[in-house]
């Protein structure tokens, strides 16, 4: 069977940014970086970046480049049954994050339309959770479907899905060519109108002035590492799967430092736009700009509803270009998403892409359809917390003790990529994948250990958010160790037998041997 290929190096790249870059560059980085030294923070993130970041990055592209499969197809052909289960485990924790991201998006959609009237009105927090969320139950209660919410979110879908179906070429490709250049120029419109207003200047300054005490923080790197671990897309079977597209003659070191550096590009005027914005809230509102700041939902659900709300002129045009931008990042990001089980459900099984769309992605919308009901926020907020702590950090911790330490396989994967790429990796690469990762994504998991267990002190149940005990063990830890056992479950069993064999000298090495 002949694999599928990107069109052109530039069609992955963009691919790769379009993953990258998300709804967390918005609404998370700037308040990460405010919150972390301001100004300071970019010398442990540039650090992070260059010491974690990027080497994952070049270990995810070079292992899909090597073994021309989607996550768990890869690392069958690395090291058969043992190592198989790692695949699909960073699989199924896609699975899971993309059955809630598409909701996000779809709320971004209604927002964009909200936007040409502010028909969020001067409450837009009260609109926010009682008018369009409808939060009316208790969390583990559905109550009704939300039509509000699930119209866009079917529309999200079929355009996710419809991408796909296209394929590699005629569909992500494509799509991202559009997407991402899209989205550049709509965030640049957003900046520069943003530095124009009344106390964008204060903003500005609350985000850039550093604040050099606080780099002596050891939790301000472990932030930086953090960041940049979540911000890029690894440990998500995403680059992987990605890079098994690439052709035979791909410069795969140049791709990795070109997607990371076109990422945190992307995060830094993000910054500017929202700190920009937020001076001037401050200014209008005769507050500090720490007043008004915050990240995730809070920020552009509550907060940027009530500056559109504020704006001297054309209001409804930079609501609707902000929550675009919203929804774009969102769609290139789930997009990626979706790509890993599509193609790790059709070579396990041996089945045509247009069935692996329509049982991975259609699955994935029919579960999604949970966070449209009245108490869909709650079902959202326990797995997102579940699945990012104990699921994507604990899958790259293990993927690089895995690859590095006990298959080995960090020397032959850095001969497959010097071989290829004009940037030459060298002892940096080992040290930084061997011991600089492992030890931070190590302590960062025994933070997050020793936070869970503190929290029983904490709460009155001793659970996240205060949730009960029920709705903790099936909301939010079956879903994250659920990830694990469907991962070791599905690595049982055997591969079609189209790519169990592999010829890593063929172009398209999924071809039973004769």
């Amino acid at each position: 069977m002949e694999r599928s290929t990107w069109g052109t190096r530039a069609g992955f790249i963009m691919a790769a940014v379009g993953s990258a870059i998300g709804l967390g560059n918005i609404w998370r980085f700037p308040y990460v970086a405010y919150e972390n030294g301001g100004g300071a923070f970019f010398i442990p993130y540039l650090f992070a970046l260059l010491t974690a970041g990027i080497p994952i990055l070049i270990l995810e592209f070079t292992i899909g480049h090597r073994y021309r499969g989607s996550a768990p197809l890869s690392f069958f052909r690395m090291s058969g049954k043992k190592a198989e289960w790692l695949g699909w485990w960073a699989m199924f924790v896609s699975f899971v994050i993309s059955v809630y991201y598409a909701v996000i998006i779809a709320w971004a959609i209604r927002y964009t339309l909200f936007s040409f009237n502010q028909a969020w009105g001067e409450d837009t927090e009260g609109f926010l959770f009682n008018d369009f969320l409808q939060l009316t139950v208790s969390p583990g209660e559905t109550g009704g479907i939300v039509w509000g919410i699930f119209i866009p979110l079917a529309i999200v879908w079929i355009i996710t899905l419809g991408i796909l179906l296209a394929g590699v070429k005629k569909g992500i490709e494509m799509a991202n060519r559009i997407f991402i250049p899209t989205l550049v120029v709509i965030f640049t419109i957003i900046v520069i109108r943003a530095v124009t207003l009344d106390g964008a200047a204060l903003g500005l300054e609350a985000f850039f002035e550093p604040n050099f005490d606080a780099i002596m923080d050891p939790t301000v790197w472990v932030a930086a590492y953090g960041h940049i671990f979540f911000s890029l897309s690894v440990a998500f079977a995403i680059m992987i799967t990605y890079s098994s597209y690439l052709p035979k003659k791909s410069d795969i070191t140049n791709n990795a430092f070109i997607t990371g550096f076109a990422n945190s590009s992307f995060e830094l005027l993000a910054g500017i736009g929202v700190f920009a914005v937020l001076g001037f809230m401050a200014t209008q509102s005769g507050v500090e700009v720490a007043d008004v700041a915050s990240a995730g939902v809070g920020l552009a659900f509550v907060v940027f509803p009530a500056i559109i709300n504020e704006f001297p002129g054309f209001n409804g045009l930079f609501g609707f270009l902000f929550f675009l931008s919203l929804t774009l990042a969102g769609l290139t990001s789930l997009m990626s998403i979706t790509e890993t089980y599509v193609a790790g459900f059709s070579e396990k099984f041996g089945i045509s892409r247009r069935k692996a769309v329509a049982f991975g992605g259609g699955l994935a919308a029919l579960i999604s359809i949970l966070f449209a009901t009245q108490g869909g926020l709650f079902f959202l907020d326990i797995a997102d917390y579940y699945i990012n702590q104990f699921g994507v950090a604990a899958v790259g911790l293990v993927e690089v003790i895995m690859v590095v330490w006990i298959l080995r396989k960090a020397g032959d994967l850095q001969n497959h990529a010097n071989e290829i790429s004009d940037i030459h990796l060298g002892g940096w690469w080992k040290f930084s994948l061997g011991v600089i990762t492992p030890l931070v994504l190590g302590y960062m998991m025994f933070g997050l250990l020793r936070l869970n267990i503190f929290q029983q002190f904490e709460t009155e149940t001793g659970n996240y958010e205060g949730y009960s005990n029920m709705f903790t063990l099936f909301g939010g830890v079956a879903v994250a160790a659920g990830a694990l056992l469907f991962g070791i479950l599905f690595s049982l069993g055997k591969w079609h037998k189209n790519y169990r064999y592999y010829d890593e000298h063929s172009e398209h090495p999924a071809k039973e041997k004769e």
